[in-house]
């Protein structure tokens, strides 16, 4: 296969409960969880999507005729673009697919690596749905991030430790999901943590720590209080509370807010192409992490598939970073763009 449009119609064969839309913004599946939809309405994934809409981007081409670079720094590691694969799990329950999250999380991972970034795995009230995916990063020499639930220490302890000994790049915790019923009631519980309580994750994971789920500039000032080394600015695909903020609306108050802190700043929710991804670098993020694409990536051709999106999302990034003036990353700032909201 060499055209999306061709995984993403392959998808459709064996996604039994994705519409896998040609434009993926939440308004088919609405409501539709288990499935891939938002909660409640879905109107906070629909957001996600839609308020992406309302940044526009400036045109500038008279400019020098150097090549585009859109290489970054993931905490060392070098990346091909600031674009990463975000953690999902549960492919079989949510999309329908003749497919263990292991399989799943070995070909994501693949095809990240062969487009030259990387995936964070992700984790699940029973150890294998932790387990069988952080397998996939220990054979690739810990390339990756290890996403673990916000579970009670313990339970945290050991994930972080298995994580540690796979050689991972970095850990992450996705907070927003302390408040699932169906997680605050599972064999393994979550919890909420306070300030004290994500230091004391910040101690087991041993790693630089990523905190997932973060939608406010109080929310951001309590991970950099706690001690985090990054955090992700999301509602977690629209599927934790419905009618919330999407994460591009808050993310620039984020960015003023812990500007000169150090922390890294990555974002998610709605983005769907390289123009979407350099709209997030200008108001400031670091990085962007995309999921439902790239579960149907790999339903639709495994690893080779997550490649070609990728590609697709690289070759997007250029050509809006060639039409707005820009040659690195780096380079990408506000006066790049007009928010309209």
């Amino acid at each position: 296969m060499e055209q999306w449009s061709e995984v993403l119609e392959a998808a459709k064969v064996k996604a039994e409960k994705c519409h896998c839309c040609k434009i993926c913004n939440g308004k088919a599946c609405r409501g539709e969880t288990p499935g891939v939809g938002g909660k409640g309405s879905g109107e906070a994934f629909v957001r996600n999507y839609e308020k992406l809409r309302d940044v526009l981007l400036v045109l500038d081409t008279i400019t020098t005729n150097e090549e585009i670079d859109t290489s970054a720094d993931f905490f060392g590691h070098r990346v091909s673009l600031p674009v990463y694969a975000a953690p999902i799990s549960g492919i079989r329950q949510n999309y329908g697919a003749d497919l263990e999250d292991g399989a799943y999380t070995e070909m994501l991972v693949e095809g990240c690596l062969q487009a030259g970034t990387i995936a964070f795995t992700g984790d699940g009230m029973y150890d294998a749905m932790f387990l069988d995916p952080l397998a996939a990063l220990a054979k690739r020499n810990g390339r990756g991030v290890a996403t673990i639930k916000p579970w009670q220490e313990k339970d945290f302890q050991w994930r972080a430790e298995a994580a540690c000994e796979a050689g991972v790049l970095a850990i992450a915790t996705d907070v927003d999901a302390s408040g699932l019923t169906n997680l605050r009631n599972s064999v393994t519980p979550v919890g909420f943590k306070d300030v004290e309580g994500l230091r004391a994750l910040k101690k087991l994971a041993n790693r630089p720590l990523i905190v997932k789920g973060i939608l406010s500039v109080k929310g951001a000032l309590k991970a950099k209080e706690a001690g985090a080394d990054a955090i992700i600015v999301s509602n977690h695909g629209g599927r934790v509370l419905d009618e919330c903020l999407s994460g591009i609306e808050v993310l620039p108050e984020i960015v003023d807010a812990l500007k000169g802190s150090g922390m890294r700043i990555l974002v998610d929710g709605g983005f769907r192409s390289g123009l979407d991804v350099f709209k997030a670098l200008a108001l400031g993020a670091d990085g962007v992490l995309i999921g439902r694409p790239l579960s149907l990536a790999v339903i639709g051709d495994g690893a080779e598939g997550v490649k070609i999106y990728l590609e697709k999302i690289a070759l997007e990034l250029r050509e809006t970073m060639a039409m707005c003036g820009v040659k690195k990353i780096s380079e990408i700032s506000r006066e790049h763009v007009k928010v309209l909201f």
